[in-house]
């Protein structure tokens, strides 16, 4: 019996040791969505995440919305391992600052914030994802160095869909050298990863004091049509709100056949745009002329016609993220079943 006893002891020890990395995992808040993706596509199973920011719109616009956020995950951030952020203006206004606030009027004490190497790092090209996606992959091995083995394996997957993400030959051919005028924040990936021509650009009114305006692209499409003749699309930007209707409007006055589009800049902002290389697919979708070659999201029915269209056709990534931003824990039965089963089997050892 003794030996029976034993077994069952064994088993329960097995089954703790298989379980751990699900009851065990660290649990990280990130303050976008843009770092989210990452940690949990690296982080697999090992990691539980959450987002705080609504990567539909800007941080800086959502005010009270940052607040509601924390509280429906307050038990969750209150017992984080991990808080990160860009330290950027993308956070350090308007998401960092009611972190701390909530952890410290809660007597949770002080968060040891993890912060991009360079707070102004961007993602939206994949070049620039793969150095996002390293700095990620370091946090967590410093985090959780005995897990190092898998994040780099997890790493390498989410490199391969970064990389299946960028555009190919083919792609590149068809899309680069169109004529574009571009939402400023989405210049640089308009430009130095998709090969747009940009024509011009504008901006929201605080940026240069209010001189880059839509209203003031108008001005110019006006007093020189001939420079603006070729333009393909006018460029949005998601997370600013719509700015450029009016520059649309002002090209197709004129004769111009110009689309307005609105790329993303965020994971999560639209249905199937759930990671950063989904978010490149997108965006070079609605600048395929013509439809969208094989492998990419539809262009046309991707591009703007009086409402926002789903992702399809999206990359693959290593794992599966969460569909919300709710942290994905382990269910709170599973430990209890555990070690409920390694305690049964040592008494029944011990009395036999």
């Amino acid at each position: 019996m003794k030996s029976l006893g034993f077994f069952f002891s064994i088993c329960a020890i097995a089954v703790l040791v298989l379980c751990c990395p699900a009851v065990c995992a660290l649990n990280v808040v990130s303050t976008t969505s843009v770092l989210w993706d990452p940690v949990t596509q690296i982080g697999g199973d090992r990691v539980d995440a959450i987002y705080v920011a609504d990567p539909t719109i800007c941080p800086h616009l959502q005010g009270d919305i940052i607040n509601n956020r924390i509280q429906m995950n307050r038990d969750f951030i209150a017992t984080a391992d991990l808080l990160v952020g860009h330290n950027s203006s993308v956070d350090s206004q308007y998401v960092i600052p009611p972190l701390n606030e909530f952890m410290e009027a809660n007597d949770y004490g002080t968060i040891n914030w993890v912060f991009l190497s360079d707070p102004n790092m961007s993602w939206n090209t994949p070049d620039d994802a793969v150095l996002l996606a390293d700095e990620v992959k370091g946090w967590l091995i410093a985090a959780d160095p005995g897990n190092e083995t898998y994040y780099e394996g997890n790493y390498a997957e989410y490199i391969d869909s970064i990389n299946l993400a960028d555009l190919s030959d083919e792609e590149a051919g068809a899309i680069g050298g169109q004529d574009v005028i571009v939402m400023i924040w989405q210049k640089k990936p308009a430009e130095q990863w998709l090969g747009l021509n940009i024509v011009d650009f504008y901006a929201p009114d605080f940026y240069m004091n209010g001189n880059y305006t839509a209203a003031k692209l108008v001005d110019r499409i006006q007093a020189d049509p001939e420079k603006y003749a070729n333009v393909k699309y006018v460029i949005e930007n998601m997370q600013s709100g719509e700015l450029a209707k009016g520059v649309e409007e002002a090209l197709n006055d004129l004769g111009i056949d110009a689309e307005r589009v609105i790329f993303t800049n965020f994971p999560k902002s639209l249905d199937g745009v759930d990671t950063i290389p989904d978010v490149l697919e997108y965006n070079k979708g609605l600048v395929m002329p013509g439809g969208a070659i094989e492998g990419s999201v539809d262009a046309e029915e991707e591009k703007v016609t009086g409402k926002t269209g789903a992702a399809t056709g999206t990359s693959t990534v290593a794992k599966t993220a969460s569909t919300t931003s709710a942290p994905t824990q382990a269910s709170p039965l599973s430990p209890v079943l555990v070690i409920s089963g390694l305690l049964c089997g040592l008494i029944f050892f011990f009395k036999k």
